[in-house]
């Protein structure tokens, strides 16, 4: 398999796709919600709204418990959230299952990695640097590094660019409907794992193929490059 990737760039999600970051993203949100006086919340309540910023899932927190945060009161709350996060970004969260194997296999066969998240970027390298998963991309893009971020398309490609990669020849894979509507107007194709938090189906998100371990990443991607 020795090259069967070079000149491909596969560009990943973050949380709920590379690593399961669902423990310290809830940590972090039951900290900003106990010191508002309101009860901690479970993941349930706000699985689905990992992916799409701290903001939303403070405000899906306290929904579940009838208040709306005063949005005079937001920026401090996402200051709060962020503070603790950050300095306890990697006590739970965890790669996937076969997720670095995996990447080291892409590699090995030629392919450019990279990281394409809505995750802030000082909290995306920060945590990466703590699972020592740093090296293994050629370009990790936080939300607030791009004009704008997915679901639009040019948030990937700008990836694809700053990994030297060619946009003809890149490949997304995600766990949300965000990332599927972000590779769609990429114009690249799209890989689903449904390990992360998305409530829709591989059917319901319209994914050109579904990968559920990283054991079966390298074969489902070698369809696409073949």
């Amino acid at each position: 398999m020795n090259g069967v990737f070079d000149g491909w760039t596969i560009v990943f999600d973050l949380d709920g796709t590379l690593v399961d970051t669902a423990p310290d993203l809830l940590g972090a949100l039951n900290h900003v919600l106990v010191e508002a006086g309101l009860q901690p919340v479970g993941l349930g309540t706000i699985a689905t709204m990992i992916g799409h910023g701290a903001k939303a899932m403070i405000i899906k927190g306290m929904a579940a418990q009838g208040v709306e945060p005063e949005s005079h009161r937001m920026d401090g709350l996402f200051n709060q959230f962020l503070a603790y996060y950050e300095a306890n970004i990697a006590l739970g969260s965890r790669p996937f299952q076969n997720m670095v194997p995996a990447l080291d296999a892409l590699a090995a066969a030629g392919a450019t990695l990279a990281v394409c998240t809505n995750k802030r970027q000082s909290s995306t390298d920060r945590l990466l640097a703590a699972l020592e998963l740093t090296d293994r991309f050629a370009a990790i893009v936080g939300a607030d590094s791009v004009p704008d971020r997915k679901p639009h398309g040019d948030h990937i490609l700008l990836t694809v660019d700053r990994a030297g990669g060619d946009r003809s020849r890149a490949i997304m894979v995600g766990d949300s409907r965000t990332d599927e509507r972000a590779a769609r107007n990429a114009g690249l194709p799209f890989i689903f794992v449904p390990f992360g938090y998305e409530t829709e189906t591989q059917e319901e998100i319209g994914a050109d193929a579904v990968v559920s371990n990283y054991s079966e990443l390298v074969s489902v991607l070698l369809g696409f490059v073949s």
